[in-house]
């Protein structure tokens, strides 16, 4: 038994240390603002001072400034290129510098098909303001995902069926019981977390959750990189020929 707890012990202590060498908790705080809130020019001066600081990672600066680039993509005010090139003085990598264009062709407002940051839903702003006036429980977990949504308005007769067709002819009248979702290209734990909850908080509703894999951030750039990769060669391949 006290070697067990030795061994946790020095679990968490390690963690620990990790955690406040590289000035984790400050970054998850600032991910979750970015995606979460809306004060353009608060977080900016914060994603500086982080990507200034020589304790944070390389893999964690690129984060940041994937997130700012998808959340104000199209903000009067962005500093993108302000960023990225404090992302090169930092020392990353070119080939790491050039996935910030890469999340934006994958998953910027041109490519994706939902209101992922709640700018376009009136209740989702008011939400957002109220929340900002009120402050929030935990700063770590204010994101939630978007697949927290669908789930609510699915279990609420309210998912859309344009956008969210199926089968069968009748109306989705009934609360559903039995949900599975499967996401082709992965879930995340977060995603993961939502599901428990649900299933937790819900009852007579059993949800259950699949995906082709999990993604931490590092998996999901890979494939990323490997989408816009085939992408880019598939122009070029089409170009050859037509030339």
């Amino acid at each position: 038994m006290s070697g067990t707890v030795s061994k946790h012990v020095t679990i968490v202590g390690e963690l620990s240390r990790l955690v406040g060498a590289h000035l984790l908790l400050e970054v998850s705080e600032t991910e979750q603002e970015i995606a979460c809130q809306g004060d353009h020019s608060a977080l900016l001066q914060r994603i500086r001072a982080l990507l200034a600081s020589d304790k944070v990672r390389h893999i964690d600066m690129l984060r940041l400034v994937m997130l700012y680039a998808l959340r104000y993509e199209s903000h009067s005010n962005n500093d993108l290129a302000g960023l990225v090139d404090a992302l090169r003085q930092r020392g990353v990598s070119a080939e790491h510098r050039a996935m910030v264009q890469s999340i934006l062709d994958y998953g910027g407002k041109k490519g994706r098909g939902s209101d992922l940051f709640g700018n376009q839903d009136a209740v989702a702003i008011t939400k957002r303001l109220l929340k900002g006036l009120k402050g929030v429980e935990n700063v770590y977990t204010q994101h939630k995902p978007l697949l927290t949504t669908l789930i609510d308005n699915l279990i609420k007769g309210k998912l859309k069926e344009a956008s969210y067709p199926y089968l069968g002819t009748g109306q989705l009248r009934d609360r559903p019981q039995d949900i599975i979702v499967f996401i082709i290209g992965g879930c995340t734990y977060e995603e993961a977390l939502a599901v428990h909850t649900f299933n937790k908080t819900m009852p007579g509703v059993r949800i259950v959750l699949g995906g082709t894999c999990i993604h931490n951030s590092k998996s999901f750039l890979q494939e990323v990189s490997m989408a816009i990769g085939n992408q880019a060669a598939g122009v070029q391949g089409s170009r050859s020929l037509r030339s």
